[in-house]
């Protein structure tokens, strides 16, 4: 691996990690179709990494929110919306804490394939288009309740698999739920803080355990996906003011559509 590697990594991650196209998918892609090796696991997992740390700049108000929701519980001094909060995506991330140390323990290798990531960056593209389309935002985080964080952790664990999109599962099922755009990007961000640190710090103590070469990468990939996701984050919340989903579908029904023809040989 080389730290030009590493740089285009870290900013394909933070330009995709927030938009609903699959950050995973396409840093598998990098590797697929052009020259550059397999970075594996470990660097995606650390480019992640970057992307959660500009999630907590970019929202820092909702972390504080969420650590006095969790002091209302020690201490029983309840904050309604803290709480909730807080509780909300401790709910939303067990599912995926379960899921994830089973793929992990199985292994995700077989998971990295291009035709895997077609399929899905096309199936899931067109779901949330359909989504986005035909349900209305009646709802904001506010409105959610605790089953309501469960169902979307369940879907979160779809993003595991490459080319579902993290971003775009939990999105597409916030707006079945008729929560609005940007709430729906807001929640679907916050969720992601628990699952990637976890994932980050025990890719991470492996790496460290095992003496892994590309220790030294992965850290540069945190410093350098930061700064591109924290100019994805604001980009993203901007759009959302006024517009839709529908140009992150279009790209996805397009790019997914080329994987295949890719993938079964067609070009």
């Amino acid at each position: 691996m080389t730290n030009l590697q590493i740089m285009i990594l870290s900013a394909i991650q933070g330009f995709t990690e927030f938009l609903p196209v699959s950050s995973s998918g396409h840093l598998i892609l990098l590797s697929k179709l052009t020259s550059f090796p397999d970075q594996g696991l470990e660097i995606d997992v650390a480019v992640h990494v970057g992307s959660i740390l500009a999630v907590m700049i970019y929202f820092y108000k909702d972390i504080l929110a969420m650590i006095y929701g969790l002091l209302g519980c020690i201490y029983k001094k309840f904050s309604q919306y803290n709480t909730k909060l807080f509780l909300m995506l401790v709910v939303g991330t067990i599912p995926a804490v379960i899921f994830g140390l089973l793929l992990h323990n199985y292994g995700m290798d077989w998971l990295r394939n291009i035709k895997i990531i077609g399929w899905n960056i096309l199936i899931f593209g067109i779901l949330l288009g359909w989504a986005d389309k035909h349900f209305a935002s009646t709802r904001n985080l506010q409105d959610m309740k605790i089953s309501d964080a469960l169902i979307i952790g369940f879907a979160q664990c779809l993003a595991m698999i490459p080319g579902t999109s993290r971003s775009g599962i939990t999105i597409t099922v916030s707006r079945i739920l008729k929560i609005s755009r940007r709430e729906a990007a807001r929640f679907c961000m916050l969720l992601s803080i628990p699952a990637i640190t976890g994932a980050g710090l025990l890719i991470g103590y492996e790496m460290y355990q095992t003496g892994n070469s590309n220790l030294i990468y992965a850290t540069y990939g945190v410093g350098y996906s930061f700064v591109a996701s924290l100019l994805a984050i604001w980009i993203m919340m901007s759009w959302l003011k006024t517009r839709t989903f529908l140009p992150f579908v279009v790209y996805r029904i397009i790019l997914g559509v080329f994987l295949l023809l890719y993938g079964y040989g067609f070009i």
